[in-house]
């Protein structure tokens, strides 16, 4: 799930750079955004059944989430087709989608709600006490993105397509340092069915060895 997420993540933190489209072109910058996007709903899809039986407030964040992806599935589609087919197509790959955006935002207010905080403040000294903001910080960026993507490119500036691309990096990143921080530890408050699997993978590797 994390290593979906991370490579997801990446793909769309490198694709709205302006030179990287210059280096690879709009085609191959929209395929990145499309990768991507597949590699956001199998992570999705893994942490939906991972928080299956644990608080309903996860199985929600996870579900809403997932649904987000299969919205950016579709956009992203769509963009790598009209890129391929049109040379000129080169002043927005993608813009994220408003429903996909919406998804995660509500997706990530879900999950911060859930988190232990001190009011609006998250609550330090808990193992990745920050992961809930830095995820819902990733959700703004995104949904900033889209707002900002919105009007490009028929009668936006170079300033709105600016904002969508950096929005889009930055909340990538974000995505990305959660997705990472669950690599190194395998722990994720979505994720009810970790202890379970771990139990499991030490048993065969006790009968393996």
């Amino acid at each position: 799930m994390a290593l979906s997420f991370a490579i997801g993540s990446l793909c769309f933190l490198i694709g709205p750079f302006p030179g990287y489209a210059d280096l690879v072109g709009p085609g191959a910058d929209a395929v990145t955004f499309f990768v991507g996007s597949i590699f956001f709903t199998a992570g999705g899809a893994m942490q939906v059944w991972l928080s299956v039986g644990g608080p309903r407030s996860a199985l929600w964040a996870a579900g809403v989430q997932s649904a987000g992806t299969l919205f950016f599935n579709v956009t992203t589609f769509a963009a790598m087709h009209t890129a391929l087919t049109n040379p000129e197509y080169d002043k927005l790959v993608w813009r994220p989608d408003a429903f996909g955006s919406i998804c995660f935002l509500v997706s990530g207010v879900i999950a911060y709600a859930a988190s232990p905080r001190h009011g609006w403040r998250p609550a330090r000294g808990a193992p990745h006490w920050w992961e809930p903001a830095v995820n819902l910080l990733g959700c703004v960026f995104f949904g900033i993105s889209a707002v900002a993507g919105f009007v490009v490119p028929e009668q936006g500036s170079m300033i709105d397509l600016a904002a969508a691309n950096w929005n889009t990096a930055l909340g990538a990143a974000c995505f990305l340092a959660c997705a990472v921080a669950t690599l190194r530890t395998g722990h994720s408050s979505k994720s009810h069915r970790r202890r379970p699997l771990r139990a499991l993978e030490q048993a065969v590797r006790a009968h393996a060895s």
